[in-house]
């Protein structure tokens, strides 16, 4: 159960329902023996062995089922540049064999004639039709600057805001969403946009202004103390999320995914925002 769970990025609870619901179905029992034992029984061994042919000729009959040991995969830029690349390391070091490529894109993705076999995308709800989805990071976001800036700007609430604001192209609402969560009226600055988050942090860090963005993009400068982030991050309902064609058979593409969840689980959650506990009103007050 573990083993096929972990081949399926999900838990073996779930293999296990999915078992008791095909037994019930056929009407005849397939696993027998206590739990951390279990073996085929004759009707069990007999199914498993005439599937397995069958579902190796539907393998080789699909597309991206070569034995290459290539991984393409889609991700935002600024994602791949300031979390995904920075922990590769971690991946190569346990899959020597493997070559990872990581192509730029935010946009829908696109399987097959492009090469990509998976993709990273902000995602919420269900696994789009006719893909596999492992959501494997919670996303979150916040208001972040200099900590010179800050110091300049005196450190309160209503002074900073009322430095130039930046943001970028690909997330032109980001100021009117974290105001409308705080329920704040934003006073009159200047505006700057930029075309890439990987720009806006750039610029951010080099005191030209405060950007709202995201915790996975500004967590690791805001851990050298490049960036701070003085309220802290609100967690949104959209998670990083891998994607792969739910058909095509890709061990490499699922052994991916087991390694981005193990990686999301120890990666360091972002400071709570401190207008969900009040805090922040106060210090508007």
């Amino acid at each position: 159960m573990v083993r096929a769970a972990e081949e399926l990025c999900v838990t073996h609870g779930a293999v296990s329902r999915q078992i008791k619901a095909l037994e019930q179905q056929l009407g005849a029992k397939l696993l027998t023996g206590p739990r951390h034992n279990l073996t085929f029984t004759p009707t069990g061994r007999e199914l498993a062995a005439s599937l397995s042919a069958a579902f190796d000729q539907i393998s080789a009959a699909l597309p991206g089922t070569d034995a290459s040991e290539d991984l393409i995969i889609s991700s935002p830029g600024t994602f791949a540049m300031k979390w995904l690349i920075p922990r590769l390391a971690n991946f190569v070091a346990s899959n020597p064999e493997i070559q990872v490529r990581i192509v730029e894109d935010d946009g829908p993705v696109e399987f097959g004639d492009s090469g990509v076999q998976a993709a990273i995308r902000l995602h919420k709800g269900a696994a789009p039709s006719g893909l596999k989805a492992t959501a494997f990071l919670d996303h979150a976001f916040g208001p972040v600057l200099s900590p010179a800036l800050f110091e300049t700007a005196g450190g309160t609430p209503m002074q900073v805001l009322r430095l130039p604001r930046l943001h970028s192209e690909t997330f032109p609402g980001g100021w009117d969403q974290w105001a409308a969560d705080v329920g704040l009226a934003l006073p009159p600055s200047a505006e700057r946009s930029f075309e890439h988050n990987s720009y806006l942090l750039e610029a951010v860090a080099g005191g030209l202004g405060v950007a709202v963005t995201a915790w996975a993009f500004a967590q690791a400068d805001i851990e050298s103390g490049r960036l701070i982030a003085p309220w802290g991050f609100r967690a949104l309902a959209s998670r990083f999320t891998f994607l792969r064609p739910s058909l095509a058979k890709h061990p490499i593409a699922d052994r991916f995914a087991i390694w981005l969840l193990a990686e999301g689980r120890r990666s360091k959650q972002p400071p709570p925002s401190l207008f969900e506990t009040g805090t922040f009103s106060r210090l508007v007050v």
